[in-house]
């Protein structure tokens, strides 16, 4: 059964005026127009709608069953309707992001910034691995994912989020706590604390340690910014993290920053999206919020 929503509207019409003439005239429509119309919607269901025979509009049995679902069709379409404006308006609507621990952190202001423009427009930062938020974007997984690299495919365009750099952080008691500056050779003896995660920039670090033929002693491997963080302040080792992820604790002077003259490492911060599908309407707005 293939029903036509238009032959169903006409129907609704019709009883609701109970006259075909009336029914032409609400709907601009010709009577004879009207009458086809009725007759395709009761040959699609198989039985009459109208008792014809009857000196005022009757309906049959079927056409009772059937007139009850066209008003529930009718207010469907109705939320429908009222539905899109919603999200055209951002009234309405959901925003999936994708981003791992530590970029999160660089989501905050602009999610903030979000939610004063379009407080009905929920949010949902869900936690994925970065290594894994391109391909999530391109099976239409996620909408929007943030990235510390820039993606190699073509199918993915991408916005800067923020710069940020690598730092080297010790605790206050660490022998190098009241250096400004160290050479990447005075680090061959230190315990270095690690993330478990495989990025661009974990391999760069490695690379500079083996260009400089100095050992990166990687005796601990921590799954959080956070452990690493507090793994570190106890003076268990040393450690480079995202500066953003460190902030807090260097302005409280918890940990300590040194530079390292051989090393520095800026990170770029990307908001990716698909190049060519069609994001929605909060994906939309939530892009133009970061670009202001």
């Amino acid at each position: 059964m293939h029903l036509d929503l238009r032959d169903l509207h006409v129907f609704l019409t019709v009883t609701a005026e109970r006259s075909f003439s009336r029914a032409a005239e609400r709907l601009l429509r010709t009577q004879p127009a009207v009458s086809l119309a009725l007759q395709r919607l009761e040959a699609e269901v198989g039985d009459k709608l109208i008792d014809r025979s009857a000196r005022t509009l009757v309906l049959t049995d079927t056409g009772h069953t059937v007139l009850d679902y066209a008003r529930r069709f009718q207010s469907l379409r109705s939320d429908l309707e009222n539905a899109l404006t919603e999200l055209r308006d951002l009234s309405a609507g959901r925003l999936i992001v994708g981003a791992n621990e530590s970029s999160t952190l660089y989501l905050l202001g602009h999610v903030e910034r979000f939610r004063r423009s379009y407080p009905k427009v929920k949010v949902e930062i869900r936690r994925s691995l970065s290594s894994k938020i391109p391909t999530e974007l391109l099976e239409g997984r996620l909408e929007l994912g943030v990235v510390s690299y820039e993606p190699a495919s073509e199918g993915l365009a991408s916005s800067v989020l923020y710069t940020d750099s690598l730092a080297f952080v010790v605790a206050r008691e660490h022998r190098f706590a009241r250096r400004r500056v160290v050479s990447i050779e005075e680090l061959g003896l230190e315990t270095f604390i690690a993330h478990n995660v495989t990025s661009p920039y974990r391999a760069l670090v490695l690379a500079e340690f083996q260009r400089h033929k100095v050992p990166l002693n990687i005796d601990v491997e921590m799954p959080t910014i956070e452990s690493i963080r507090r793994c570190v302040q106890a003076n268990q080792g040393v450690a480079f993290l995202p500066r953003m992820c460190v902030e807090r604790e260097l302005e409280q002077k918890l940990l300590c920053e040194v530079r390292v003259k051989e090393l520095r490492v800026e990170r770029k911060i990307r908001l990716v999206y698909p190049a060519a599908r069609t994001l929605s309407h909060a994906a939309r707005a939530f892009l133009s919020v970061v670009k202001a």
